[in-house]
Parts: C-alpha cells; sequence; structure tokens
C-alpha cells in the first residue's frame, strides 16, 4: 500500500500543546465542562496513569500525560507555577468564562473589555494551567491601540 501520507495529519494544525498533568483523567474531565473539550482518545500506562491523550478543544487537538516524575516530566502543580498558558477565542466570552467558573476554575483576571479590541478575563485550571478566554469585538488599528494604551496607563482608561 503505497498511500501519500500527510506529513500534518487531518485535524491538526502546525503548533498543538502537550500538557504534563498531575491527574490526567481528571484533567481531561474538568477540560470537558469548562471548555467543552472531546476526548479523541487515551493510552493508559502500565501503572494505571495516562500515558498519552488528545482532546479537541473547538478546532483545536490537545495532547496531554500524567507527570512522571522519576523520568524528571513534571506538571505546573510539582514546579509551583507553569510559564506556560493558553488563549481561547469564543462567540460569548461571558458565557464561556461562567462555564469555566463553574467547572471550578479559579478567576485570575476578571473579564473586561481591553484597548486592543476584546474582551478578555483569565482562570487558572486546578491543575495549574492558565486560560484566557477572549471575544474579538472591535478592530483597532496599531496607531489607535498606542493612543488608548497610554491614555490607560494615565489613568484615564482605554477601551
Amino acid at each position: 500500500m503505497n498511500k501519500q501520507v500527510k506529513p500534518i495529519p487531518e485535524g491538526y494544525h502546525t503548533l498543538t500543546p502537550y500538557l504534563i498533568i498531575k491527574n490526567a483523567a481528571q484533567a481531561i474531565e474538568f477540560y470537558k465542562q469548562a471548555f467543552g473539550a472531546e476526548e479523541k482518545f487515551r493510552m493508559p500506562g502500565p501503572d494505571g496513569k495516562i500515558g498519552h491523550a488528545e482532546i479537541r478543544i473547538g478546532d483545536s487537538m490537545v495532547m496531554l500525560a500524567d507527570e512522571m516524575p522519576e523520568a524528571g516530566i513534571l506538571s505546573p502543580q510539582s514546579l509551583n507555577r507553569s510559564p506556560v498558558s493558553f488563549l481561547i477565542y469564543v462567540e460569548d466570552v461571558d458565557a464561556a468564562f461562567q462555564r469555566a467558573v463553574d467547572a471550578g476554575a479559579t478567576i485570575s483576571r476578571p473579564l473586561e473589555d481591553k484597548f486592543y479590541g476584546d474582551r478578555m478575563g483569565s482562570v487558572t485550571d486546578a491543575f495549574g494551567y492558565e486560560w484566557s478566554l477572549g471575544t474579538h469585538k472591535e478592530d483597532v488599528t496599531p496607531e489607535e491601540m498606542e493612543r488608548r494604551m497610554a491614555s490607560a496607563s494615565a489613568g484615564h482608561g482605554g477601551a
């Protein structure tokens, strides 16, 4: 069988995040509730932990696995902070933000209209990752963005 194989698999994009999580099975359930994730598959490891799993959020795939401290593969919980955060654009940020909070996320930055044209806020999940949720509300030129940023910095608001 000599079928042409695509270098990027169907349904994937050029960049796919891969999360290391303490209790990946619980995280998958949270992401289903909070962000409407769809579980594509999971491969359990010999110890019952998840060796590899894939979920889809909107049109994007996310790969994840349980941490393996013995191999130096640690979660944000074990590191006490993640340098990684995510941004999800949605149709209705107010509803999506509330859904994430209802699922157990904590608010790290409340929803607000931003000077750059998005309505945005951020939550942190129980696994240590921060998720910014936004809806693009207005196209703003670089010049107007700069003016609004300067105005916001001077304490005059900015949206």
